[in-house]
């Protein structure tokens, strides 16, 4: 099938979505962030007493390029690589320096001709296990373990002008914000639980940012 429905929570209906939606420095840039998934889109739409709307598309992708992170062509160095071009991250370790020059070195992936991204997402929570990988805190098979937690599943980056013209809006629903935040905050709650878990021992067989570094040299 060449048809795939997408749903995108917020706080307004958006019939028209633009190319420009949405913060310059998201996951992997500007464009609309959707998932497969209704119920994970129904806790994204929602904030502390503020309903939302889940958004309802259509996309045909046929004939569009996509990039899919997530599959065995590339790694979870290759997903991180392209968080770290996009999202802000300050850091004044000199490791954590060397390691985000190391990984753009060789993990590089340039979104330019895509058409779609498909990768994991990266709110707060997860975006701190990232941060720890390259602060030389959790190993490669840390961090792959961490992202699997709370189960966001996929979710999908439509970026590209030809993307958006072949993107329909079906509908909106509404959300309330007192069942689904609630939801919301166990999932990441049990998120940083869980990854508390996995990093609360060092992974002695574990390859880490400064192995990298070092083996590079």
């Amino acid at each position: 099938m060449n048809k795939i429905t997408l749903y995108h929570g917020s706080d307004k209906i958006i019939s028209e979505p633009k190319i420009n939606l949405g913060k310059k420095y998201n996951d992997y840039g500007q464009g609309l962030y959707c998932t497969r998934h209704l119920e994970l889109a129904k806790e994204w739409a929602v904030d502390e007493g503020r309903d939302g709307f889940v958004n309802i598309y259509e996309l045909d992708i046929k004939g569009l390029k996509v990039l899919d992170l997530n599959s065995e062509d590339y790694s979870i160095l290759h997903w991180l690589t392209v968080l770290l071009e996009h999202r802000v991250l300050n850091v004044n370790a000199p490791v954590a320096i060397e390691g985000m020059e190391y990984l753009k070195r060789h993990y590089h992936i340039s979104l330019d001709d895509y058409d779609v991204v498909l990768g994991y997402r990266a709110d707060d929570s997860y975006f701190s296990f990232a941060r720890a990988f390259i602060s030389n805190s959790i190993s490669i098979a840390q961090l792959e373990k961490a992202m699997y937690l709370g189960n966001l599943g996929t979710q999908y980056f439509i970026k590209s002008k030809n993307a958006f013209s072949k993107l329909n809006f079906i509908e909106a629903l509404p959300v309330d914000s007192t069942e689904f935040f609630s939801k919301k905050n166990q999932r990441d709650t049990k998120a940083r639980a869980d990854y508390e878990k996995i990093t609360n021992a060092m992974d002695r067989d574990g390859v880490y940012i400064l192995d990298l570094i070092r083996k590079e040299k």
